[in-house]
């Protein structure tokens, strides 16, 4: 699993995630591959920044095939656009990645089986697997050590002069406490768009 969190405070808009990738009780650590959780993406709206929680396999998948979306499609400065945008990639994923849709029989929509953040000039996002979109107002995690991380960052808030100061004390808490989740961490910042 993994730690990965998203802050907005102050003007800024920090991601933040663990290199740590396990495969059952196997740990590959970051100094024996390149285990980058984030990547970004180039929107009409400026780059997004991407982190996701689940299975090693969806982290290429999901790189490739946003990567390969039309910019005109590929729309990430909102609630809506983050739903919108999701629920044209997951056709295509199920088509050209093969995406096994199914969780359990009583689902109440194919599931697309990850959890990711969106950090963008316009704010921090959150999707889950039925393509539930949440737009945060502080900060929030995701991962196998997102518990530990949301303590540490709630603690945190309200002393910190940035967002990315925040997100720090979140990956340095999951790092600490979660068995699957390990530095070094990889934080990206940008700062937020003023809302007309």
């Amino acid at each position: 699993m993994t730690t990965v969190v998203v802050v907005r405070k102050a003007g800024q808009i920090a991601i933040a995630a663990d290199t740590l990738v396990t495969f059952g009780d196997t740990r590959l650590a970051h100094r024996f591959e390149d285990n980058t959780k984030i990547f970004q993406v180039e929107t009409d709206g400026g780059p997004s920044y991407i982190g996701m929680a689940g299975t090693v396999a969806h982290f290429p998948v999901l790189r490739k095939a946003m990567g390969s979306m039309p910019r005109e499609i590929l729309k990430l400065g909102s609630k809506d656009e983050v739903f919108d945008t999701f629920t044209k990639l997951h056709p295509y994923l199920k088509d050209n990645f093969f995406l096994q849709t199914k969780e359990e029989d009583s689902d109440p929509y194919e599931s697309s089986q990850f959890s990711v953040v969106i950090a963008n000039a316009t704010g921090i996002y959150g999707l889950y697997s039925y393509r539930e979109v949440f737009e945060f107002k502080e900060f929030w995690g995701i991962g196998s050590g997102r518990s530990f991380a949301l303590g540490a960052m709630h603690a945190a808030y309200g002393k910190a002069k940035t967002a990315r100061e925040v997100a720090e004390a979140g990956i340095a808490a999951g790092c600490e406490f979660d068995r699957n989740s390990a530095g070094p961490a990889d934080i990206f910042t940008v700062k937020m768009k003023e809302k007309k």
